[in-house]
């Protein structure tokens, strides 16, 4: 507990130090009340600490030197927390024979507390020499009250400066550590699950027994499954940073057919308990990125067979019509509370069900991000008999503004 408060005193010792004006002010209170010696001083109830002093009569104090606090009257002040003026010791009644003035042979003494913003006692702004001053005057008290309200000032700008550098050098540090998270995901995971992915592939062509078949098909689905996990949390994080959905686009009517065709003919190899009855009639070029459209495709297809009903067929229809691209996948299952419907388009949010029972809840989030990023909005209609989630976006890009 000492350690602590002694490395407290000391950061506030700095901090008083790096007031670029302390000195400055320190020099007028001498030139205009004649005396000496000024000082700001860190009083606790253990310790008084010099912070920063003007010495003319060789006092001996220097930023971090101390004197036994029970010798001082700034001790005194910290617990009553009122300014002392004594221009002449030798004709105060009350100062007189005080063991203070005694001990340092000063003749004249001021000194004002110092109270931070929020009320505390800090210490004192000070002033003593060894012969009388003029110093029980309207100006000096205004004076010296006025810079110790400006020296707290100060002491505050200067804690709020480091409390913000403290936050950027933290913010800095999560940033790397976010970079160092990205580079994973974007090389050191998704190569190996592309290679399980093709072991997969190349053991269903081989004459394999039924049983080892089906392992490798749970492989195959697996490694799906972890490259979707790995496509939403980068797209996350990349977001976090800043960097948003990025899109390449491409008006290839073609090429958004097969990027949804071929998300169904996965979905059907991997999960056999729920046909999916697909529509897919695009009459007019949409300007989009496929593989983009296809990931959040892929994510509401995956969401129905996990929540939907088993052995219900999954519905999903992709259009064109009146200057728009639709997509809709609806399944058959329990109604979407009015709760969930709130926050289910936001991050991290889950519903637990059977099929899904350790999900990140991205899915979704990552959808509407790149229906946004296309300029198009996601919704969702859930009732007692059917769950519809629907994708509209504009064939072509909205003009920029």
């Amino acid at each position: 507990m000492l350690r602590e408060q002694n490395s407290t005193i000391l950061n506030d010792v700095e901090a008083i130090n790096k007031i670029s004006a302390v000195p400055s002010l320190l020099n007028v209170i001498c030139r205009t009340t004649g005396m000496r010696f000024a000082a700001i001083a860190r009083v606790t109830d253990e310790k008084w600490v010099t912070c920063m002093a003007q010495d003319e009569i060789e006092f001996g104090l220097k930023p971090g030197d101390e004197l036994e606090l029970e010798s001082t009257i700034c001790n005194e002040i910290r617990q009553h927390h009122n300014p002392v003026i004594i221009p002449h010791v030798a004709k105060d009644v009350n100062f007189c024979g005080h063991h203070t003035p005694l001990r340092y042979g000063f003749q004249s003494y001021i000194s004002i507390p110092i109270f931070r913003r929020d009320g505390r006692f800090f210490g004192t702004l000070c002033a003593i020499d060894p012969e009388p001053a003029k110093i029980d005057t309207v100006e000096v008290k205004e004076m010296f009250f006025l810079y110790a309200q400006l020296i707290a000032f100060h002491l505050e700008t200067v804690e709020e400066l480091e409390e913000v550098s403290a936050s950027l050098k933290e913010e800095r540090h999560v940033a790397e550590l976010r970079e160092t998270f990205i580079a994973i995901l974007g090389h050191d995971l998704r190569n190996p699950v592309g290679t399980t992915r093709m072991c997969a592939d190349i053991l269903l062509k081989l004459p394999l027994s039924d049983i080892a078949k089906r392992q490798a098909t749970v492989i195959k689905s697996t490694s799906y499954r972890m490259q979707e996990l790995i496509d939403n949390l980068l797209d996350y994080a990349k977001g976090h940073l800043g960097d948003g959905i990025n899109l390449d686009l491409s008006d290839d009517k073609s090429l958004l057919e097969n990027a949804l065709t071929q998300v169904v003919d996965e979905m059907s190899s991997m999960y056999n308990s729920n046909a999916i009855e697909a529509n897919i009639q695009i009459e007019e070029k949409v300007t989009c990125d496929a593989n983009r459209i296809a990931q959040l495709f892929s994510n509401l297809l995956g969401n129905a067979v996990k929540h939907g009903a088993e052995d219900q067929p999954i519905h999903v229809s992709a259009t064109t019509n009146e200057g728009d691209f639709s997509l809709c996948v609806a399944n058959s299952g329990n109604r979407i509370s009015d709760e969930a419907m709130m926050d289910i388009f936001k991050p991290f949010f889950t519903q637990k069900s059977e099929r899904n029972s350790s999900g990140l809840g991205l899915g979704l989030y990552i959808s509407s991000e790149i229906a946004k990023a296309h300029h198009g909005t996601m919704s969702v209609e859930s009732t007692d008999e059917k769950t519809c989630f629907s994708l509209k976006m504009p064939l072509r890009p909205l003009p920029v503004e």
